[in-house]
């Protein structure tokens, strides 16, 4: 066999080639294999435990038909190879028989109900039959001149979706919440902290129920805070003596003039026209612009894929999470080149990129 270059295939090579498309192929089942375990309360049956717990206490543990205790290992198995589980040999019994025991890897941490930076709501999100849905319709979008593939296969938008279902809808702010908790947990520490050393007032737009507001409230009591988000969204919230709720829509509605205006994962739901409207109403209500004031955004700043084709496990998620938006809203994430263009597009005049929260980082843009 020859491949399109023209070169003929050795037989390691092309074994290689081969293996790799049956690795692409079958790589949803990492996902949905982690759904399965999260529904089934492995995590949690695994962490209560305290220790190593061998597999027969797993099986023991959890909801399942008796018929189906033998393929837990199976599941269990996969989930350690990808990194979310550790085994260790447990001694079982006093003749010392030894049976694998597991235990939590650092990353599934982030999968326990009690972790407030759990990423179980919106893991379930994304792997659960909504989006995947709309995933099966991306090429019939590429043929249509619908706005989203979302769209395409639900034939509402995903903010549409989120509101007709209130479930789902609650699941999403859920994970918008436990997101902004491990957010603010970073932002608020010693090394991020200076980004509001000064400042009088800030606008969170886009704030939801204003998790992340609350904890930058409570960390600088002076500073007086505002989460500028839908009616929907903030009816009924209640506010503190440093944090209230506006309803608007940052589209259509002024936003509230502020000293600084905050915009946490936003801008990558919407397209560059769309991106280049917000920033230019959020520098309209800029105030005190010669003492400090500023536009603070959390988004990603996508990794120049330099590497030459070498795997990079960060960048590759970026380039995940750019499909998602794509197929979700419409909107994209944006390299440095990208970003800068925006920020002049909008009026800027300078801005600085602090790349500090793994994958996102924090934009500080000045008028």
């Amino acid at each position: 066999m020859e491949f399109q270059s023209g070169e003929k295939a050795d037989h390691a090579k092309f074994l290689k080639a081969h293996n790799h498309m049956w690795n692409h192929i079958f790589s949803s089942i990492n996902s949905m294999s982690l759904k399965c375990a999260v529904e089934l309360g492995i995590p949690d049956a695994i962490h209560n435990y305290g220790k190593p717990m061998p597999l027969s206490q797993l099986i023991a543990s959890l909801p399942i038909h008796p018929s189906k205790a033998s393929f837990i290992h199976r599941l269990m198995r996969i989930l350690i190879h990808s990194g979310i589980f550790v085994t260790e040999n447990v001694v079982i019994n006093k003749n010392n028989e030894v049976e694998i025991g597991y235990i939590l890897a650092d990353s599934s941490m982030f999968l326990l109900k009690n972790n407030p930076f759990s990423v179980t709501p919106l893991m379930l999100i994304n792997v659960g039959p909504t989006v995947t849905k709309a995933w099966h319709h991306l090429s019939d979008w590429f043929k249509n001149d619908d706005l989203t593939a979302f769209e395409t296969a639900h034939g509402m938008t995903f903010w549409e979706y989120t509101d007709s279902v209130p479930k789902y809808g609650q699941s999403f702010n859920d994970g918008m919440a436990s997101d902004s908790r491990f957010v603010s947990s970073l932002l608020l520490d010693d090394k991020c902290k200076r980004v509001f050393e000064g400042l009088e007032s800030l606008v969170d737009v886009g704030g939801g129920t204003g998790t992340l507001a609350k904890a930058i409230a409570e960390s600088f009591p002076n500073l007086k805070c505002s989460v500028f988000d839908l009616p929907c969204v903030v009816a009924g919230l209640q506010g503190t003596d440093n944090l209230k709720y506006i309803a608007g829509d940052m589209l259509v509605d002024p936003i509230p003039p502020s000293h600084a205006i905050f915009l946490k994962w936003i801008l990558h739901n919407w397209n560059d026209e769309e991106c280049v409207k917000i920033l230019k109403k959020c520098k309209e209500a800029i105030m005190q612009k010669s003492k400090g004031g500023k536009v603070i955004i959390i988004d990603m700043v996508v990794e120049d894929d330099d590497k030459k084709g070498c795997y990079d496990q960060s960048l590759e998620t970026q380039l995940f999470f750019d499909m998602l938006m794509m197929m979700l809203f419409s909107g994209k994430e944006r390299n440095k080149r990208e970003w800068s263009n925006l920020i002049v597009s909008a009026g800027f005049t300078d801005y600085t990129v602090t790349p500090i929260f793994g994958l996102r980082s924090i934009i500080e843009i000045y008028p």
